[in-house]
């Protein structure tokens, strides 16, 4: 009885009405419940490829990729993953792909690809040598370049500053390249002394019609954590067209002074003591090598025992000019010492100098033109110096060296395909560079500042049938096919 009653007075009891919010309280809240996580997700940066900053830090060179499914798959995926995952995969591609030598530079390419859904679920088996880096799949060549990436991944990774951080963020977002000193040595083979200030760095890609331009910044090993450069803002138009080359020439280099060149030579004791010893070069006449503007030109020769002709053109500044006669009037007896015989200018070229500033030329015993100087003196410019070796220049002169701001920090251009026929080229260098038409490249930073970061800008003419898309690799891996880059949008 006294159960039923307890039932009874239960049933008898009723809750309190709660009030009724009004329809716009309750629409507010539904809108902030469904739009509070899109907020969220648009204000939050979307995830990148956080492996990425990893894989950096152990590559000699590294390239990004656009995804390109309509496009044949390559063969650089097909090696690594098999033909048919290789197929599947590269048809469902949306984002970017990329591909790295290591810096122990004795394996082949690794390929890296954000980690595919259907192995992250198990539909689809990883590859061998494969290893996940975070979000990325990354796919050795070999077990031995699969042991030693993972045995590199165990160290603490380290905090990215300055160029290498900025050349990440390119690698990330866009068609790009990135290249260490190891990979850079490699390519560029003996030149690499010459280059120092550039042994690292990286540029972004595009493609437009049959030319590749790149764009970008690079840095000697001192400057990696510098700040971006000035120059930064101060964008070069990508149509603007380059001259005409003048008749025979193969190669121009012009820079800002000598230093950028030379810097990585002269600083060695090896290098010093001869030029001291056998030529007389002492200090004060390299402090004035190296700050003086120049332009390095080669020409080819049509008969005769050379198959080009270097000239040098120098920019001695005013107070210069007779400490620089001074020494070549030293370097005469020099010459002579070595079998070669003082010719009138008159005899083999134009003629040039004056009494202050003279003009030699030197031939062997059997007559052969080898070499000499000349001043150019041109109405309303400073007088300046040419030096050659081989036959004298015919020509007139280029027109007068840029100097300060008005001069690049370096420029150059070359016809590859005819350096390469002579044999002029080393042979490390890509083969899609090699068989080019021509090349324009120029870096620049300010002149009246010591930044140490430089912006690029290349051109690359390429020729209708080599294989504009081949990548950059280190010397001496495999050559891998890989897709041709974006076309410029």
């Amino acid at each position: 009885m006294k159960r039923l009653a307890l039932v009874e007075s239960l049933r008898s009891l009723r809750l309190p009405r709660l009030p009724r919010l009004p329809l716009r309280v309750t629409t507010s809240v539904t809108l902030l419940l469904l739009l509070g996580p899109v907020l969220a997700l648009w204000m939050l940066p979307r995830p990148r490829a956080e492996g990425l900053g990893r894989l950096l830090a152990q590559a000699a060179l590294l390239q990004s990729f656009p995804a390109a499914p309509s496009r044949p798959v390559p063969q650089l995926w097909q090696q690594r993953l098999g033909a048919e995952s290789a197929e599947r995969l590269w048809g469902q591609q949306r984002n970017l792909w990329w591909q790295f030598w290591g810096r122990q530079g004795d394996g082949g390419a690794y390929l890296v690809l954000p980690l595919p859904r259907p192995m992250l679920t198990g539909a689809l088996a990883r590859p061998p040598h494969s290893v996940q880096v975070d979000d990325l799949l990354v796919v050795a060549a070999d077990p031995l370049s699969h042991r030693l990436l993972t045995d590199q991944l165990q160290a603490l990774p380290r905090q990215r500053r300055g160029l290498e951080q900025r050349c990440l963020e390119r690698l990330e977002t866009e068609q790009a390249a990135f290249w260490s000193p190891v990979a850079f040595g490699g390519m560029v083979g003996p030149l690499a002394p010459l280059l120092q200030s550039f042994q690292e760095g990286c540029v972004s890609l595009a493609l437009e019609g049959e030319e590749l331009l790149a764009a970008g910044e690079a840095a000697g090993s001192t400057a990696l954590l510098a700040s971006v450069p000035q120059a930064e803002a101060a964008a070069r138009p990508a149509g603007a067209s380059a001259p005409a080359w003048p008749p025979g020439s193969l190669l121009t280099l012009q820079g800002r002074t000598l230093e950028v060149l030379l810097q990585g030579l002269l600083n060695r004791q090896l290098i010093r003591d001869p030029l001291l010893s056998r030529y007389g070069v002492d200090d004060a006449d390299l402090r004035r090598l190296r700050s003086t503007p120049f332009r390095l030109g080669v020409r080819a020769v049509g008969a005769g025992p050379f198959q080009a002709a270097i000239t040098l053109q120098l920019a001695p500044a005013a107070e210069q000019r007779q400490a620089w006669a001074e020494f070549l009037g030293r370097l005469g007896p020099v010459l002579e010492g070595e079998g070669l015989e003082s010719l009138p200018p008159a005899a083999g070229g134009p003629p040039g100098g004056s009494a202050t500033l003279p003009t030699s030329l030197w031939q062997r015993q059997d007559g052969q033109v080898v070499g000499g100087w000349r001043w150019l003196n041109r109405p309303g410019s400073a007088p300046e110096l040419l030096m050659f070796l081989g036959p004298a220049p015919t020509t007139g002169p280029g027109a007068a060296l840029a100097q300060g701001d008005a001069a690049p920090l370096l420029s150059l251009r070359l016809r590859p395909r005819q350096l390469g026929a002579l044999g002029l080229l080393p042979e490390t260098l890509p083969g899609p560079l090699m068989q080019a038409e021509s090349l324009d490249v120029e870096a620049q930073r300010p002149a009246n500042q010591n930044e140490a970061i430089s912006r690029l800008w290349a051109r690359l003419r390429l020729t209708p049938a080599a294989p504009s898309s081949q990548p950059l690799p280190v010397p001496e891996s495999p050559r891998p096919q890989d897709p041709q880059p974006a076309p410029r949008r």
